[in-house]
């Protein structure tokens, strides 16, 4: 199960960045609580099924996840992770984040049931960009 789960949150990160269809990785009634940033580094908006999930992710600039630690608990998780975002040609918004999560199991594939966006830190780079 660890495994599965692990897999689940590396997909999440994977599908942030290349613009993946995150929402499916949610149960249908799965929620989503993010910070509100400067406002709010902890959760406080809630985005509650797969369509508002879908919408919350719209719009997000370029970014680079790196999950940087796991700690599964039956059904639960706490996963550390450094989340960069291009917000200018030249500058890196990087977020030191917790997301706590909570499982489902449909079928033969786990779910996120629940997952709260913590902002730890927040950091601002220079950035380079390389194009292709």
């Amino acid at each position: 199960m660890t495994w599965e789960l692990s897999q689940l949150v590396h997909r999440y990160a994977l599908w942030v960045d290349e613009g993946g269809p995150v929402a499916s990785l949610f149960t249908e009634d799965g929620v989503l609580v993010s910070p509100d940033p400067p406002g709010s580094l902890l959760p406080v908006v809630e985005h509650v099924g797969r369509d508002a999930i879908s919408a919350a992710m719209t719009g997000l600039p370029k970014t680079f996840h790196a999950v940087v630690g796991e700690v599964y608990e039956g059904a639960s998780g706490r996963i550390a992770c450094v989340a960069h975002h291009a917000i200018a040609p030249d500058r890196d918004l990087v977020w030191h984040l917790r997301y706590a999560d909570s499982y489902e199991q449909d079928e033969d594939r786990w779910l996120i049931a629940r997952r709260e966006l913590t902002i730890e830190l927040v950091e601002v780079r220079p950035l380079k960009q390389v194009r292709l």
